[in-house]
């Protein structure tokens, strides 16, 4: 199923319209004056008792891509109309072509859309020229916000994600709130287990071994009935997202950074001895067990190779694996199980992760209509509706995780949830938070390829980090 495009991507050819805008101070009237009461934020204007009718005849207007969260959230539009008596009127664009969009109308000023869907990741691109209105004062406001929302049901580490100062190199859970995560995906394993029984392996549980049995099987799978299989799917197109999922979840396990901040200052670290010799075993990794064309590999083709019993384990986003595995779904559904991943040589099973959020324009001129949209877009009701009904997974609050109906209806799926439980508490960002973030990381990829190529490890990841030491930070 089509859940995200490659690169998610074409987001670089857009730095000339980030750049463009007007950069604002993190001080007096920055950033729409949103976190500093003596601008006036507009949830400040919310008095009295919370009432979910208090913009009733309005209309907000959302920009969304096309995805199965939209999906979900479109099928329960009615309900948020009948409750609110505000109507929604909405875009949808493909991913391939959905940040471009998004960015320049942002860039804009236009506020043609009210409310739209973003990447934690693109708050550090989008917040620095204030574009994104800060939530916290509407979170913190008991006229505004319903005691219903429950702000602490969420997952802490995916509300911290979204949440940043706009300096670079500080830590995320710091600052305003940004946007709210929506739904969201753990980079984890998932394995065939038809190859697997039948070639008597179980998961690797050390990246050693996972570079080993991505090997066997590349080896012996076609002999055993598996024509054409290769060992493991992971990305290798030159784009940002090809560092992010696997590659940067085993990055972070081993206990490496891409940046070490002292003083504000960004210093790269992705050549240290450590991370040159876990590139090496990567990039070996993929040569020994990997597809043959992994340079074009995005999300869809190694999502779509374990579900047609191309590659016999994949290391990405759990969703990757999941719309593959349902019943019905691919080849390989019903034969599909997943699994944490390698630990790292201390046992850490940090995880990178992908989160889809919703935010508001800090342009819009309906802004407490939108946050009646964004509190019911998140909210329990329709997020337990969308997980049990639809296939908004993973979710982001603790209570939808926990339903015994979501439980029942992920069951079926061999290792999920104990994957899951595993390893949520684990998942965070595990970037150095930075505006040049998508440009160091497509930088990041494209030396990956080199090292895959046959160039030296070292030299390669010395000329980046020489390069990026300029730009970022």
């Amino acid at each position: 199923m089509n859940t995200h495009v490659h690169d998610r991507r074409r987001f670089l050819a857009l730095a000339a319209a980030a750049a463009a805008a007007p950069l604002l101070t993190a001080c007096g009237a920055g950033f729409g004056g949103n976190d500093d009461k003596s601008d006036g934020s507009a949830a400040d204007d919310v008095t009295g008792s919370f009432d979910w009718k208090r913009e009733k005849g309005t209309t907000v207007k959302a920009l969304l891509n096309k995805h199965p969260y939209t999906d979900a959230l479109i099928a329960d539009l009615k309900s948020f109309t009948e409750r609110t008596g505000i109507e929604v009127e909405y875009d949808v664009f493909p991913e391939d072509n959905y940040f471009d969009k998004l960015t320049v109308d942002l860039s804009s000023g236009r506020a043609s859309y009210d409310v739209f869907m973003l990447g934690a990741y693109m708050v550090w691109q989008y917040g620095p020229p204030g574009w994104l209105e800060d939530l916290g004062p509407w979170m913190r406001n008991s006229s505004a916000t319903g005691a219903e929302w429950d702000q602490a049901d969420f997952f802490p580490n995916l509300l911290q994600a979204d949440q940043w100062s706009l300096k670079a190199g500080a830590p995320l859970g710091q600052g305003g709130q940004y946007a709210l995560p929506w739904g969201w995906e753990t980079n984890v394993v998932a394995y065939n287990t038809e190859v697997f029984g039948r070639l008597g392996l179980k998961p690797a549980e050390s990246f050693d071994e996972l570079t080993e049995l991505a090997g066997t099987i590349k080896r012996k799978a076609p002999g055993a009935g598996f024509d054409g299989m290769y060992g493991i799917a992971v990305r290798g197109s030159r784009s940002w997202a090809t560092i992010h999922p696997g590659f940067m979840t085993m990055y972070a396990r081993n206990g490496l950074k891409d940046f070490t901040v002292d003083g504000g200052k960004l210093t790269p670290a992705m050549n240290s001895p450590e991370a040159v010799a876990f590139t090496e075993e990567w990039a070996r990794m993929v040569k020994r067990g990997g597809p043959p064309s992994w340079t074009s590999y995005t999300w869809y083709q190694c999502s779509s190779d374990l579900g047609a019993k191309k590659a016999g384990m994949l290391f990405d986003a759990d969703t990757a694996a999941y719309f593959q595995a349902v019943k019905g779904a691919s080849p390989a559904s019903g034969k599909i199980a997943f699994h944490p991943g390698p630990e790292g040589p201390d046992g850490s099973l940090a995880t990178n992760m992908w989160i889809w959020s919703l935010g508001m324009n800090a342009k819009s001129k309906k802004k407490s209509a939108s946050w009646l949209f964004l509190q019911w877009a998140t909210g329990k009701e329709h997020l337990r509706k969308s997980a049990i009904t639809h296939n908004h997974i993973d979710p982001v609050r603790k209570s939808v995780a926990e339903d015994a109906a979501y439980k029942d209806k992920m069951r079926h799926l061999p290792g999920f949830l104990e994957t899951f439980e595993t390893v949520v508490d684990q998942t965070k960002i595990q970037f150095t938070p930075q505006a040049q973030f998508f440009d160091a990381t497509t930088s990041w990829a494209a030396a990956l390829q080199e090292i895959y190529g046959g160039e030296g490890a070292k030299s390669v990841l010395d000329g980046l980090a020489d390069d990026l030491a300029g730009k970022v930070g």
